[in-house]
């Protein structure tokens, strides 16, 4: 017999018949012995162990939120004991002050989430298009100043964004101050840089021999960019548009300093007037805000989520 045989596989069918009848057919190999509680610590259970306690600490930020807004005793000492009341008196207050129109604010901030995104992916796609498979005299110079002025947020120019906006609004006043379109033309302007460069890295693992085929067909740029590139990077195009409706959904100064009618404003800015004055805290208002709020990213996550782990690793190759 060979030293590899086996003898469940080699034994003829009528011989392992006659061994199951007269009970000599050979015995199943013994299952491997489990391995002791210490070894199995010390090899994969402290890894659970980190997972279970990193969950705690995740989710309880988020537990603690949904507690309080069913609370409805308006601070957050109240909120201590999770979950030992249960009302919605919270969303309803949300929706009746028509001081606080949440409504609008929600509106607001999806419309503004989702223009922004789209505007940010076309600029980023179209730039990050011309620095891969164009050249051109200062194409290195222009990526480096890309992440340069990028190390510098628009946080730090909201001064200046203020008196820009004051001055445009006196010339075009759609463009002005508490304009929602002026807003959104502040946030695409900084919409390149790490986008730039994400999106960069992405475009090189696409075969440039695409693009020659492409072109002994008689297609132009703009013709291989639309209908074949986009196609092959859409993981990061969704990436990128996911990343820049979180931050803008998310922000607080930028859109403080350029929305001032309630109507106009975000969710950012118009959840903040809940906990804002000294004599009107209502925590429990606030964190029911809160709550809706997190279903446009998380939705829009849920939705590109297929896209996200190859978006974001595709490209760091290059």
């Amino acid at each position: 017999m060979a030293l590899n045989s086996n003898p469940l596989t080699d034994a003829s069918a009528p011989e392992l018949a006659r061994g199951v009848v007269d009970g000599t057919a050979p015995a199943a190999p013994a299952p491997a012995p489990r391995r002791p509680f210490p070894r199995w610590f010390r090899e994969t259970g402290w890894r659970h162990l980190v997972g279970i306690v990193m969950l705690v600490f995740a989710a309880f930020p988020l537990v603690y939120v949904l507690s309080a807004s069913l609370n409805p005793g308006g601070t957050l000492l109240t909120a201590n004991g999770l979950f030992q009341s249960f009302n919605l008196q919270n969303y309803v207050d949300l929706f009746t002050d028509p001081t606080r129109p949440y409504g609008n604010w929600f509106v607001n901030t999806l419309v503004i989430g989702v223009a922004t995104a789209i505007g940010t992916v076309v600029l980023s796609a179209l730039a990050a298009y011309a620095f891969s498979r164009m050249r051109f005299t200062g194409r290195r110079f222009g990526l480096l100043t890309l992440l340069l002025v990028q190390m510098f947020p628009q946080l730090l120019a909201f001064v200046a964004i203020f008196l820009l906006m004051s001055a445009i609004g006196d010339i075009f006043p759609f463009l002005g101050l508490n304009s929602q379109i002026g807003l959104i033309m502040v946030y695409l302007g900084g919409a390149l840089g790490v986008n730039t460069f994400l999106m960069y890295g992405f475009f090189n693992t696409v075969p440039a021999s695409i693009d020659e085929a492409a072109k002994i067909d008689g297609a132009g740029h703009a013709r291989i960019f639309f209908t074949i590139i986009l196609r092959l990077v859409a993981p990061i195009l969704a990436v990128i548009g996911l990343l820049s409706f979180i931050g803008t959904t998310s922000d607080f100064v930028i859109a403080s300093v350029v929305l001032v009618d309630p109507e106009k404003q975000t969710l950012a800015v118009g959840l903040y007037q809940f906990v804002s004055q000294e004599t009107a805290r209502n925590w429990g208002v606030f964190a029911a805000g809160a709550v809706l709020a997190a279903i446009l990213p998380v939705g829009l996550f849920l939705w590109l989520q297929r896209y996200i782990v190859s978006g974001l690793t595709a490209g760091s190759v290059k």
